[in-house]
């Protein structure tokens, strides 16, 4: 089965496309974006395939 293993990272509003880019690169597919109701700003959740 596979596994996989992820990250949160936080979307500065000028540079979201460079950022995914980069994450994109180093193999980390986006999952969903969200902006938590608890701190101003916006957060994409990414995951890729765990490493055995």
């Amino acid at each position: 089965m596979q596994k996989w293993e992820y990250a949160s990272v936080p979307l500065i509003p000028h540079a979201i496309k460079d950022i995914l880019d980069n994450w994109g690169d180093d193999g980390w597919e986006l999952v969903q974006i969200y902006s938590p109701t608890d701190v101003p700003g916006t957060v994409a959740i990414l995951k890729r395939p765990k490493e055995s």
